[in-house]
C-alpha cells in the first residue's frame, strides 16, 4: 500500500506543479478568469491565494504528506464547487486551470476535480512506509502517467465524448 500512497502523492504533486506553472506563466489570463469562478471577489488576491495554496500543497507533499493531502483535497473540492456554481450561473468562461485556455467550464472540470479529490482521500488513507527502489520507481512512473491524464483531461474528454453543439 505504500506504493499507492506514493503514486497518489506523486500524481497530485505533479498536477499541482503543472497547474501552478501554467498560472504563473499565464498570470494575466488566469487573473482575468477569476471573476467567472469567484464573482464579487477581488481577482488578484484570489488568484494569488490559489497559486499560493497550490505551491503550499506541493511543499507539504514533500514535508508533511498528510497535510498536503488535506490541503489538496480541500482545494480540489473547492475548485469543483466553484466550477459547478459557475456552470449553474450560466458562466461559460474558459477554464484556465493549467494556465492555457481550454473548453468552456463544464462537467469535465467538475469530474476531473472530484477524481483528484478522491485521489487525495485515497492517498491520505493509504499507509506510508519504506519503499523498495524498484517499487518506488514504478509508483512514480504511474504517477507521471496519471498526472498527464489529469492535465490533459479536457483534451481527452473532447476526443472521447461527442458533444452536441
Amino acid at each position: 500500500m505504500q506504493y499507492v500512497e506514493l503514486a497518489c502523492r506523486g500524481t497530485l504533486g505533479l498536477v499541482f506543479l503543472v497547474a501552478l506553472g501554467g498560472k504563473v506563466t499565464g498570470w494575466r489570463a488566469f487573473v482575468a478568469s477569476v471573476p467567472g469562478l469567484a464573482p464579487g471577489l477581488p481577482a488578484v488576491p484570489v488568484a494569488a491565494g490559489v497559486a499560493g495554496a497550490e505551491g503550499c500543497a506541493i511543499v507539504l507533499f514533500a514535508l508533511r504528506p498528510a497535510a498536503g493531502y488535506l490541503l489538496a483535497g480541500a482545494l480540489l473540492a473547492a475548485f469543483a464547487a466553484a466550477v459547478a456554481l459557475a456552470v449553474r450561473r450560466g458562466d461559460r468562461a474558459s477554464c484556465r486551470c493549467f494556465g492555457r485556455a481550454s473548453v468552456p467550464l463544464g462537467l469535465t472540470q467538475i469530474v476531473r476535480n472530484l477524481l483528484l479529490t478522491a485521489l487525495a482521500c485515497a492517498g491520505l488513507m493509504a499507509p506510508a512506509a519504506a519503499w523498495e527502489p524498484a517499487g518506488a520507481a514504478l509508483a512514480l512512473v504511474v504517477a507521471a502517467l496519471l498526472a498527464a491524464v489529469f492535465v490533459f483531461f479536457d483534451d481527452l474528454a473532447d476526443l472521447l465524448i461527442e458533444r452536441n453543439i
